[in-house]
């Protein structure tokens, strides 16, 4: 068995390369960005009314006017009219370009109108109020945003605020997703007593969903020469592999067995960690290309930890995203006397610090414990003993 730290790192060090591709912005969010974007004006672009009211001159604020003639009205998405002299006042929409020689706005709640006379409240008055300066936001050039970044609607927004109607992002391999295992059937037969329904082949294709990645799903018994050929032909055909079950030491595991005949290297087998012990890892290399192979154990807690711990992160890395730790206080006390590095369920609260209290679940099986939970919270095999307050970091699927 290999440490956890270690694990991840040969990850790291077989990365996919994605390519870049050109999608619609409005096919972009939940995708990966692969371009700097820029602005292509001042942010905002004028000096912006903020609030329904009047535009006045400041100084005739100081020389004690308070009662202002409407001159006219100023609406947005038209050019500026122009204050034509003191005392005047133009009626401004929220929205709008500050009228030229204007320089504040007082707000309609503040000043009542008679007979075109704006007659204002006595009040604290500062030069420029409810004025969103010119570039005071951003300047013409300024990033906005960074490749490596998921787009998500405030980006796409930002995105089109420049102009931007085609965006580069990063092409997802091809993925397909295999379960083994004679004892699962499709979801709507009704399973035997000794039968249960596939759910992991579903659980990781949501999850590739959310980096905007599409997968092949398959199903395998425990019948190692129609496992061989099946495997062989998704090879040829997907530039990853995920396969959940047959990886352990039982008689029918033949996965590791059939993935090393079909040319796919080992780079790991086995990771000292619960769950997810027996997680396998390989690469097979052919002059049409590369194949990344990642076998995760069956049990739906172990496949599903070993997606978020590795697999996403791979993924993310591959197609050129930007990877933040992140980490939350423990919120009780927990102990695991294994040597290994154990991945405890815990459910996530903000209360100005992320807390983590722990759900243990009934162990790997345990499928329903993980709509109980957020996350995955990474305890080192260097302690026994996790006392609330400490912190650790943690692996987010929700």
């Amino acid at each position: 068995m290999i440490p956890v730290e270690e694990a991840y790192e040969i990850l790291m060090s077989n990365l996919c390369k994605s390519k870049t591709e050109p999608v619609d912005i409005r096919k972009s969010v939940g995708r990966i960005l692969t371009e700097s974007i820029y602005a292509d004006r001042n942010f905002p672009p004028f000096d912006r009314v903020t609030m329904d009211g009047i535009a006045i001159r400041f100084e005739d604020w100081q020389q004690g006017i308070r009662e202002f003639k409407v001159q006219e009205m100023q609406v947005a998405g038209n050019p500026p009219v122009t204050l034509r002299k003191s005392g005047n006042c133009i009626e401004v929409m929220t929205g709008a370009m500050m009228p030229e020689g204007a320089d504040t706005i007082v707000r309609y709640e503040d000043f009542e109108i008679e007979k075109k006379v704006a007659v204002v409240k006595e009040l604290k008055l500062k030069k420029g109020a409810n004025v969103h300066d010119e570039g005071s936001d951003r300047a013409i050039g300024d990033q906005l945003l960074e490749p490596g970044g998921i787009i998500g609607p405030a980006e796409a927004a930002v995105i089109a605020t420049v102009g931007e109607s085609i965006v580069q992002v990063a092409e997802p391999p091809k993925v397909a997703i295999l379960t083994t295992g004679d004892e699962l059937v499709d979801i709507d037969e009704e399973p035997l007593p000794h039968q249960i329904r596939k759910s992991n082949s579903f659980a990781i294709d949501g999850a590739l969903k959310e980096l905007g990645v599409t997968s092949t799903i398959l199903h395998l018994n425990d019948e190692k020469e129609v496992m061989k050929s099946t495997i062989e032909e998704v090879l040829d055909k997907h530039e990853v592999l995920i396969l959940s079950g047959g990886v352990s030491k039982g008689k029918k595991d033949f996965v590791p067995e059939v993935l090393e005949e079909l040319g796919v290297e080992k780079l790991f087998h086995r990771v000292k960690q619960r769950p997810g012990k027996p997680f396998w890892f390989g690469v097979r290399q052919t002059e049409e290309g590369t194949n990344y192979v990642f076998a995760l154990p069956g049990n739906p807690v172990s496949t599903f930890l070993c997606y978020y711990r590795y697999v996403k992160p791979w993924l993310f890395r591959s197609m050129g995203g930007n990877l933040t730790n992140e980490i939350a206080t423990l919120d009780g006390d927990f102990k695991f006397e294994p040597d290994l590095t154990y991945f405890l369920q815990v459910k996530l609260s903000n209360e100005g610090v992320l807390k983590a209290a722990p759900i243990a679940g009934g162990g790997s099986g345990d499928l329903a414990n993980l709509v109980e939970c957020d996350a995955f919270m990474e305890l080192p095999a260097t302690k026994k003993a996790f006392n609330k307050g400490e912190t650790f970091p943690i692996y987010r699927y929700r």
